[in-house]
């Protein structure tokens, strides 16, 4: 092969990513995308300010993602009549260095294949190839199998593989063929978007329930000044027996709202109207709450995990985006560093792969809803005074430990480095 060539599998928020940043250190790659268009599908997601840092730095800021979403000001949890059980301020107002979003999904997605596509070309990219599988050649390079969508199948081989076709992903599957199968722990998901008055601060996202039966809902969109609304990004959520399993068809299909709004009916509050809120619904899906047990390791030679790949997670944490981004980040500084080789993969995966499994089980359990589980252990969710039921360093030190974690806690993220220094690329030598 005359020069290294990595294959990416997987053209979503991780793959543009990792793809992006490999066109700024100067390593050639091409995408191989399932679909053969891509739309701006999905509803609302959060970008945690460790990810927006380096959407920074691949030179992705507040002018790009202010057409996508705004800037979140405050995380609040509420309890079922009301009052609040904590509340903190967000991004910028937070402290960190950079700002936290939330978004659109299929806006941000698209975001980053105009900006791929204007930098990289737009052969860089190819759709309608699903990538099935991997062979490892005597000379350790890789090559995938990849089936087209009139089901012709042809091969591409590179120098390496990253993974970044999601939860499903065919890669992973062979990497470890014997893992258990998609975790459901009974929680069902109807998500969607509505035109509303946003609350509190204006860019607010709220926890409000239990832990088995709450909403969560955060604005997407500025106000629009002539109507008082935003694009408000909802999710229902209602914990069932899971004993059986996910028995419904597909696991992110859409819904009428007369299918779920019911276990919602009496929500009717002063400060917000559920039932109302839901009912003005532009569009709604169903998916079940799921994941996949952590595995040991995310490497095979030339071939590496990344993504829902690699650690699809619960969206309590919402940082599945987030960590994608940061991924690929990790990913390009290690390849920087060992060069376009398995040494590289190696040293990405030890960094990343223990921790973030534990951010897996953390979110399983609840991630930061946990304080909800907590209040409705101790009281049912109802109170008059918060900290009757759980003081408020107990509050903050259960905040502090997760966002640790997840890897944004405010110092942590502040005083780090970039991830890759601006101007390195593969141009300069690399170190021994």
């Amino acid at each position: 092969m005359s020069e290294p060539r990595v294959i990416i599998a997987g053209g979503g928020i991780g793959g543009l990513a990792m793809a992006l940043t490999l066109h700024q250190i100067g390593v050639p790659f091409t995408v191989f995308e399932t679909v053969r268009e891509l739309a701006a599908l999905g509803v609302g997601i959060n970008l945690q300010p460790n990810a927006v840092r380096e959407l920074y730095d691949l030179g992705i800021g507040p002018a790009d993602l202010d057409t996508i979403g705004v800037p979140s000001k405050e995380w609040a949890l509420v309890g079922l009549n009301g009052n609040d059980i904590y509340s903190e301020p967000r991004g910028l107002l937070a402290g960190y260095k950079w700002p936290q979003y939330s978004a659109h999904r299929g806006r941000l997605h698209m975001l980053l294949y105009r900006k791929l596509i204007e930098r990289a070309g737009p052969d860089c990219v190819k759709l309608g190839h699903k990538v099935t599988g991997y062979d490892i050649a005597p000379d350790g390079t890789v090559s995938a199998r990849i089936r087209l969508t009139d089901g012709t199948a042809i091969n591409e081989s590179g120098t390496l593989l990253i993974a970044a076709d999601g939860i499903h992903s065919e890669i992973r599957a062979q990497m470890h063929p014997d893992q258990p199968p998609i975790n459901w722990g009974g929680a069902i998901m109807w998500r969607g978007t509505t035109k509303a008055r946003p609350i509190r601060t204006g860019s607010s996202f709220v926890g409000f329930g239990t832990h088995r039966h709450r909403l969560v809902f955060y604005p997407i969109s500025p106000v629009d000044p002539d109507t008082g609304l935003a694009t408000v990004n909802w999710i229902a959520e209602r914990t069932l027996d899971s004993a059986d399993g996910w028995k419904n068809s597909g696991w992110f299909r859409p819904v009428e709202i007369d299918e779920f709004i019911g276990h919602f009916a009496d929500w009717h509050y002063q400060w917000l109207d559920v039932p109302d809120l839901l009912s003005r619904a532009e569009i709604a899906y169903e998916n079940p709450m799921i994941d996949r047990d952590p595995v040991d390791t995310w490497q095979d030679g030339p071939v590496v995990l990344m993504g829902d790949a690699a650690h699809a997670m619960y969206p309590t944490g919402s940082n599945g985006a987030s960590q994608a981004i940061v991924d690929a980040r990790v990913l390009g500084a290690a390849i920087l560093d060992k060069g376009v080789n398995p040494s590289a993969l190696a040293a990405y995966n030890e960094k990343l792969c223990g921790p973030i499994s534990e951010v897996i089980l953390r979110n399983r359990s609840a991630g930061p809803f946990g304080l909800l589980n907590i209040v409705d252990e101790r009281c049912g969710g109802v109170f008059d005074n918060i900290d009757d039921v759980i003081p408020a360093e107990e509050r903050s030190a259960f905040m502090a430990k997760y966002k640790s974690a997840a890897g944004f806690a405010v110092e942590q993220l502040n005083t780090a480095g970039p991830t890759i220094p601006a101007g390195r690329s593969l141009a300069e030598p690399v170190p021994a």
